[in-house]
């Protein structure tokens, strides 16, 4: 198949900037001369094991015209139309996603300033214990074009991989292929994959390396080829060092795998040297480091904030099984959404709400009017298609049960296809039992696409797709689609606050007007927050402190990158710690009231003076706060 030598292709891309992060991490070159050495021996090394990686080659650019032709199809064209427009949303909007800004880009900026990886002196624990993933494929872009504007790529390039890796995975598990050719199409319309495309979040991206782990190892059964073995070990090693609560997705690939572990001893050298990459761009050298900093907490759960770890499993179980389906059928309009915020922990029935204040984060129940990448998951469209979907083909199924159908060959034994069906359900239900955290339905990203072929097996599926009530609901979740894209909050493709603030000024006493044209001309900002701020900096400082809450961004200190570089100090710690690296600093207000430390008081004790005072909104939900520029005397 032709996308096959390009998720190859993508694979061994990702792998080896992983590979190459903390590899000249370690040996003190993380920079561009250490990168520039590093690109020159990947291409001797691609030159070399060209046959052996089965990259690209002019016969796979035949077959990719072949493919642009079939776009000509409805579906495909739909997808083809979307991914166009994603494509233009991340071209004209400079990364604005908000865990993107405040820890993920910041990180990477501070091992780049500094060398190498270092454990922050922040009080956002997110920069040390997480996953570094996407930061190891995001610093040599930032490193060499001094730009953000790229980043967006890492999630756009996975999801042109997504149709053909579906559709593979999908017919590999029993899935018939007239079923599994209409969800390639439609699954990349799920809301947290098609508004993360254009970004820089980092909960979609893991899906190519998941289904690509089931792909080669289904593969391996067929072949028995060596090299399909050691894509889908890199793939499943790439899927946990991109976020360690894609851990459970481990177990349908361990599955595939055990029986075909005995090939591994055909090219022991070769083989070696694989597991050992795999290692490395995995999440053990994080948890290696977790366990250093943190003494023996490999997870960095002890730092992170109160629901994170789950208290009670039975919980976990049943309250994210009320959010993960609740969140995905809200409506991609919802105006009802401020008053639920409001009200919901009230009018929702105590036996309920009292458990679950007590094991998951505070805000747990938050959703938005518009689905945005910070939230959103599957989302309405594809959720009811599904719903339908699996209820006509019961029916069908009960009306026709002695009709005989035809049993499809498969590649992998009837029990281990079972086995691998079934297992990343119970991969979700130990994702439940231990995650509290908010927004759930965004966090399984990876897990969407392995849940449906058990959803999607059968005769009955095939019969339904062919019915016109079911195409109808088809163009329908394109079109809720398109209508999400266009919407987005984070990249309006509309005149969102030219139109808004005429309609405002038309209807001032129209609340949700008001509402609407707040929220996107917050988000138009997101991508620099503190620009004000930068503004009031002294223009030959080339290091400046910054001290603010957990969840505050410095990102907007940083611009333009290369200009200065930004080091984070507590409310806490000694004016001798802070003097010693910095003379001017930017305080947040917030972070004051919250930790109740007057500024007149901090500044006396601290000898510190205040040499100019803004405001700036990072979020709406925080609404404007005060910023002070000060100055260690």
């Amino acid at each position: 198949m032709s996308f096959l030598p390009l998720v190859k292709l993508w694979l061994w891309v990702s792998a080896l900037a992983t590979l190459a992060g903390w590899t000249l991490s370690a040996l003190g070159a993380f920079n561009a001369t250490g990168y520039t050495i590093f690109l020159a021996a990947f291409a001797i090394f691609i030159v070399l094991f060209r046959e052996q990686l089965s990259c690209v080659t002019a016969k796979t650019c035949s077959r990719v015209k072949k493919l642009f032709r079939r776009f000509r199809r409805l579906l495909p064209g739909c997808f083809a139309l979307l991914a166009i427009l994603i494509f233009v949303g991340g071209a004209l909007y400079p990364p604005g996603n908000y865990t993107g800004i405040s820890y993920r880009i910041p990180r990477a900026l501070q091992w780049i300033a500094h060398g190498q990886w270092i454990w922050i002196h922040t009080p956002d624990y997110r920069m040390n214990d997480r996953a570094c993933g996407i930061e190891w494929m995001s610093a040599p872009l930032l490193m060499l074009t001094k730009s953000t504007r790229g980043l967006f790529l890492i999630n756009f390039i996975p999801f042109l991989l997504l149709p053909g890796l579906v559709f593979s995975v999908f017919t590999r598990l029993g899935v018939r292929a007239r079923v599994a050719w209409q969800w390639m199409w439609l699954f990349p319309t799920a809301y947290d994959f098609l508004l993360q495309a254009g970004s820089v979040a980092n909960d979609t991206f893991p899906t190519v390396y998941a289904l690509a782990a089931l792909d080669f190892a289904c593969r391996a059964w067929q072949t028995r080829r060596l090299s399909d073995l050691w894509h889908s070990l890199i793939a499943a090693a790439l899927l946990v060092g991109a976020k360690a609560s894609n851990l459970p997705l481990l177990l349908p690939w361990a599955i595939l795998i055990f029986a075909l572990l005995p090939l591994l001893r055909k090219r022991i050298f070769a083989t070696a040297l694989i597991i050992l990459l795999a290692l490395v761009v995995s999440f053990l050298p994080t948890a290696l480091l977790n366990m250093h900093y943190l003494h023996s907490d490999w997870s960095g759960l002890s730092i992170e904030r109160e629901g994170m770890n789950m208290k009670q499993p039975l919980v976990g179980v049943w309250g994210n099984a009320l959010l993960i389906p609740f969140n995905n059928l809200i409506p991609p309009l919802f105006p009802l959404a401020g008053w639920w915020n409001q009200h919901a922990l009230q009018v929702l029935p105590q036996f309920i709400v009292q458990p679950m204040n007590a094991n998951f984060e505070d805000g747990y129940h938050m959703i938005g009017e518009l689905p945005t990448e910070d939230w959103a998951g599957m989302g309405f469209g594809l959720s009811v298609l599904l719903i339908c979907s699996v209820g006509a083909a019961w029916l069908f199924a009960r009306r026709n049960a002695g009709r005989a159908s035809l049993q499809l060959r498969m590649p992998i034994p009837r029990e281990f296809q079972l086995l691998v069906l079934w297992s990343p359900w119970i991969a979700l239900l130990a994702f439940c039992i231990k995650s509290g955290m908010v927004t759930p339905q965004r966090l399984i990203a990876p897990y969407y696409p392995l849940l449906l072929p058990l959803l999607l097996l059968g005769i009955g599926q095939s019969e339904i797709v062919r019915r016109r009530w079911w195409r109808i609901l088809a163009i329908g979740v394109y079109l809720l689609a398109f209508l999400v894209l266009v919407l987005s909050p984070d990249r309006p493709l509309w005149p969102a606050q030219t139109i808004l603030s005429k309609a405002v000024a038309q209807h001032p006493n129209s609340h949700s007007l008001t509402r609407a044209l707040n929220v996107y001309a917050v988000y138009a900002k997101r991508s620099d927050p503190l620009a004000n701020v930068r503004a009031l900096l002294p223009p030959d400082v080339k290091t400046i402190g910054f001290i603010g809450t957990e969840d505050d961004t410095d990102l907007s200190l940083w611009l333009p990158l290369g200009s200065r570089t930004v080091e984070h100090f507590l409310l806490s710690d000694p004016p001798e710690q802070i003097r010693a690296k910095v003379q001017f600093a930017v305080v947040n207000g917030f972070n004051l009231k919250y930790h109740n430390v007057p500024l007149e008081d901090w500044l006396r004790e601290n000898n510190v003076e205040v040499i100019a005072t803004t405001t700036a909104t990072l979020k709406v939900s925080e609404g404007e706060q005060s910023w002070y520029v000060v100055r260690f005397r």
